[in-house]
């Protein structure tokens, strides 16, 4: 586990940590306090890259095509 804030992880920095933490917890030899940090630390994780996700097929949806399409531009997308 790295020190880094979630929030300051890139998506891929998110996934590599998330998949240290389950592979540490699936192995079960983390004692019992350490695990529930591990599984908080996870949570926040996941959630981080589904934020993540979301924000680009929110940003996949917003470009626009013409009628062969060819992206044309974006639309604007509300809350972005």
């Amino acid at each position: 586990m790295t020190d880094k804030p979630v929030s300051e992880m890139s998506f891929e920095e998110a996934m590599r940590e998330l998949e240290t933490v389950v592979d540490q917890l699936e192995r079960g030899d983390v004692a019992l306090d350490a695990s529930i940090a591990l599984y908080e630390r996870g949570s926040t994780l996941k959630k981080r890259c589904e934020d993540e996700l979301k924000r680009a097929e929110e940003k996949v949806a917003a470009i626009t095509l013409d009628t062969d399409g060819t992206p044309t531009g974006t639309k604007p997308v509300e809350g972005l």
